[in-house]
C-alpha cells in the first residue's frame, strides 16, 4: 500500500522516527512540529492519512483535528498518553478515525494505518438508503434531508453498520465487528464516544434513528422496515 502521510508530532526524535517507518513501508511522509503548520501542509498536501499527536505547541491536536474534519473527510489516528485514557476519548470525539497509545511499536502504527486506509479505499460502491438518511459508501458523502453532513470515516463505517441492520440490537462487540473488521482497537467508552458525536451529526429536529437500548447496546430505528 502507498499513500502520503502527514506526521504532526512536537517530538523530532518521535516525528522523524515514525517518518523513517512510514518511507521503509512505502509511503511519502511528510511532517510538521506544531499544531499551525500541521494544518497548513494538510490543506497543501491533502494526505491520504494524518497522524496526530494530541499534545502540540501554536495549535494543540483536539482543535487541529475539529479544524481538519470541518474541511476533510481524510482519516486521522490521534497519538495519546498512556497515563490519560480520558485523552482518548477527547481524541475520538473531536474526529479521529482511531487512536494509537505512546510508546508505540512502528510496526502497530504501520498496521494500524494500513487497516484505516483500507476501510477507506475498500469500500464497496452502494449507496444505503434509509428513512431521510442516504450514505454514498465509495464518496465518503451522507446527507441527512438532502443536506450534505460530513462526518469522519470512522463515523462512516459505523452509519453504515447501523444501516445494513435496521431496527436490529446491536451490541458494541458487534459494532466493532461489523464496522472495523476487529481493527478498532477501542474500549466501550470508545464506540459510545463515537457513536454519540454520529447522533448529534445526523440528528434533525429531534428525530434520531440511533435509540440506546440501556445495558445491552444500540439499535437504528427505521419506520416500515
Amino acid at each position: 500500500m502507498s499513500g502520503t502521510v502527514l506526521i504532526v508530532e512536537d517530538d523530532t526524535r518521535i516525528a522523524n522516527w515514525v517518518k523513517v517507518y512510514f518511507e521503509r513501508a512505502g509511503y511519502f511522509a511528510e511532517v510538521a512540529y506544531d499544531g499551525e503548520s500541521g494544518l497548513a501542509l494538510a490543506r497543501d498536501l491533502a494526505p491520504d492519512l494524518i497522524i496526530l499527536d494530541l499534545m502540540l505547541p501554536r495549535l494543540d491536536g483536539v482543535e487541529l483535528c475539529r479544524i481538519l474534519r470541518r474541511e476533510s473527510d481524510v482519516p486521522i489516528i490521534m497519538l495519546t498518553a498512556r497515563e490519560a485514557p480520558a485523552q482518548r476519548v477527547v481524541g475520538l470525539d473531536s474526529g479521529a478515525d482511531d487512536y494509537i497509545v505512546k510508546p508505540f511499536d512502528p510496526e502497530e502504527m504501520i498496521a494500524r494505518a494500513e487497516a484505516v486506509l483500507r476501510r477507506v479505499k475498500g469500500k464497496v460502491q452502494q449507496v444505503l438508503r434509509r428513512g431521510n438518511i442516504t450514505l454514498d459508501e465509495t464518496r465518503g458523502i451522507v446527507t441527512v434531508d438532502e443536506e450534505a453532513v460530513t462526518l469522519s470515516w470512522a463515523q462512516i463505517a459505523l452509519l453504515a453498520a447501523f444501516m445494513r441492520n435496521p431496527n436490529q440490537l446491536l451490541t458494541r462487540d458487534q459494532l466493532i465487528s461489523l464496522a472495523f473488521n476487529d481493527e478498532f482497537d477501542g474500549f466501550d467508552r470508545a464506540i459510545d464516544s463515537q457513536v454519540a458525536r454520529l447522533r448529534k451529526r445526523i440528528d434533525r429536529a429531534g428525530c434520531q434513528p440511533i435509540q440506546t437500548v440501556y445495558g445491552a447496546g444500540y439499535r437504528f430505528v427505521v419506520e416500515n422496515e
